[in-house]
């Protein structure tokens, strides 16, 4: 196979995902697809809930959306161009999260449109919308075929390891694939700086950063760091437009739950009915609740940052990362900083 074909393939596909974030109607064959191919993927999406109750429909659309516009020809084209395809293909494990819909997705296609073989685990609360987007990939390119294989057993007969996971499950990555050429991630999440002089639009766009996804993904934002004597009533001002959180139940039970658990222990708590906050240094915060903390002095700040590197995928803030984007990733913007296709390149 030539990167050229994949990447086409990858286009068309791209084209069918911003359709189906937008919950377009079937537009004709110019997607590729039948009528009843897109409607069953439809479907698929509108189960998802029932499978895997975070995975809200709205929060389904929204994933492919974003992902969808990934694959922009331009945009692709100047991503893959600085990296070489495999000549000889080696097959690749990708051991994948469900944390959030299709969080698996760019070491998917990372593996392929390096030239390699996917030998894909998927997790149990996120198994069925990628083999369902592999089918419509092996409609534009058939070749593709031989090329992606999804395993819900063992796995074996890999030449490398992708894995994604808990700190929990970082032992057993270790235990299993660690003489494998390979590439572990753990747990991470992030946080925004302020500086008290953000505009409630830039407020509004962080609410998204907290709550796209139930704040469930590595890219959400768990810990705010704001200047002293910062206005928390600003901080609530522009989150509420994200409140409908509260009415899924996976949410609101770790809401109620939290809220309960902190009120025994006399933990002292801002509360607005559908988010805790809570004044503390910690930077991961549990689900309905976020942290937060002041700084006295830029030194301050960085000396936090810089103690916490380890933990953090994204911060978001005017000098940083803009607000509303960091469940937007580019396509050179990988988990934990490495550079997947540099590394899949450089497999020898």
């Amino acid at each position: 196979m030539k990167k050229e074909q994949i990447q086409i393939a990858f286009n068309q596909l791209g084209k069918l995902m911003i359709h189906f974030g937008e919950s377009k109607a079937w537009t004709g064959f110019d997607l590729g697809v039948t009528e009843e191919e897109y409607s069953q993927f439809n479907e698929l999406i509108l189960k998802q809930k029932h499978y895997n109750g975070w995975f809200t429909e709205d929060m389904v659309r929204k994933s492919l959306l974003n992902l969808g516009k990934l694959l922009d020809t331009e945009k692709f084209s100047a991503w893959t161009g600085k990296y070489e395809f495999a000549v000889k293909p080696k097959t690749i494990a990708v051991i994948m999260a469900g944390n959030i819909p299709l969080v698996g997705f760019h070491d998917f296609l990372s593996v392929l449109i390096s030239g390699n073989k996917l030998l894909a685990k998927l997790s149990s609360d996120d198994k069925y919308l990628l083999p369902a987007l592999a089918k419509f990939l092996f409609v534009f390119e058939p070749a593709l075929k031989n090329r992606i294989q999804f395993s819900e057993g063992k796995i074996s007969g890999f030449d490398a390891v992708i894995a994604t996971g808990s700190d929990s499950s970082s032992a057993y990555f270790e235990q299993y694939f660690s003489s494998y050429p390979h590439i572990f991630r753990s747990n991470r999440t992030s946080l925004a700086v302020l500086n008290g002089g953000e505009s409630l639009k830039e407020i509004k766009l962080l609410a998204h950063d907290i709550f796209d996804y139930y704040g469930r993904g590595c890219r959400n934002v768990t810990h705010l760091l704001l200047p002293r004597n910062f206005d928390l009533n600003r901080i609530f001002e522009g989150i509420v437009v994200m409140g409908e959180v509260i009415h899924n139940k996976k949410y609101g039970n770790n809401y109620d739950y939290n809220k309960a658990v902190h009120l025994l222990n006399q933990v002292e708590l801002l509360d607005n009915n559908f988010v805790l906050l809570k004044e503390s240094t910690e930077l991961f915060s549990p689900l309905g609740m976020l942290n937060y903390h002041f700084y006295d002095s830029v030194s301050e700040l960085k000396e936090y940052i810089d103690n916490n590197k380890d933990d953090l995928q994204c911060i978001v803030g005017q000098k940083y990362i803009p607000f509303g984007l960091t469940q937007k990733p580019s396509l050179d913007d990988y988990a934990d900083g490495v550079d997947t296709l540099q590394w899949l390149n450089d497999l020898k």
